[in-house]
């Protein structure tokens, strides 16, 4: 009995094919997740070019096309690195033959010119246009940002999100945010591209700045206005100086935090003011209180 595996095997392989005839545009959606700056131009069908060191296999009895030994993808200014990278197709009446599922696994890395991905595992669901990373020290990074997480990065294109599961944490600068997960919220611009817009925490937040550290249930960054938002169980600590509430108002850019008291709290915040210290938590660097 013949296999209807049809492997095509050069060392190293190269060919440039039509993005019809294995890959699908949504293919670099692995390359806009978490505070990502968009991908302009990946529509269409324009010419992927694929890179192994060991194989392309056609996988009729499974209907796939795959990738092996240091395979790459690569198309326009974008490329798709990782050990194996397959395409699961499907045959559609009339069209031919459609991509559903990419899926890269091993020593995965997406690279554009606004940020790199780095993972274990990827998924990207092509109907509904969702892209999963999964493994360890999963990071992206970007030109101002680096964002690390445990559990996942993920990008769900048509709603214009990004998550960061599990210890997710986001650096720029001098400043950090940590929480269970961060969800950053695109904005689609005038030229084309994607900007992040917001970012939503949820679960154990701390945020770091080179003065204060601040705990809180749910944080919402204005990334803009460089301002964080947090809620429940507000704890701000500047040196030995603390701060209580439900709600506060950090402004990365002036220093300046404002703390609100909740119904459960009287009306009233608490904090504790140790004499000597120079800065309270809700004074600018730099100023006695």
């Amino acid at each position: 009995m013949t296999s209807k595996r049809s492997p095509v095997r050069t060392a190293p392989f190269r060919i440039a094919l039509t993005l019809s005839a294995i890959l699908a545009g949504g293919f670099f959606a692995f390359a806009s997740p978490a505070y990502a700056q968009g991908l302009p131009g990946m529509g269409g069908k324009q010419p992927v070019e694929i890179n192994a060191d060991q194989a392309i296999e056609w996988h009729q009895d499974v209907r796939a096309y795959v990738a092996r030994g240091n395979a790459s993808a690569k198309r326009n200014d974008s490329t798709v690195f990782a050990d194996v990278l397959t395409a699961y197709y499907r045959e559609v009446p009339g069209k031919g033959n459609e991509v559903f599922q990419l899926v890269a696994d091993g020593n995965v890395r997406i690279v554009s010119p606004n940020q790199q991905v780095y993972g274990d595992h990827g998924v990207y669901d092509v109907d509904k246009q969702v892209a999963v990373v999964t493994g360890r020290d999963l990071k992206l990074i970007t030109n101002k940002d680096v964002v690390t997480a445990r559990d996942s990065l993920e990008y769900y294109e048509a709603q214009d999100l990004t998550v960061a599961r599990g210890d997710a944490v986001a650096v720029r600068g001098n400043d950090r945010l940590r929480a269970d997960v961060l969800i950053g919220r695109l904005k689609k611009m005038p030229d084309g591209t994607t900007q992040m817009e917001r970012i939503d925490g949820s679960g154990n937040i701390v945020v770091t700045t080179p003065t204060d550290v601040a705990l809180s249930e749910k944080l919402v960054y204005s990334v803009a206005d460089n301002v964080a938002v947090l809620i429940g169980n507000v704890k701000i600590t500047r040196g030995d100086n603390q701060l209580n509430g439900e709600a506060a108002e950090m402004n990365m850019n002036t220093k300046i935090n404002r703390v609100i008291a909740g119904r459960d709290a009287g009306g009233r915040v608490s904090g504790l003011l140790i004499p000597g210290e120079k800065n309270g938590p809700g004074a600018p660097a730099g100023k006695k209180q």
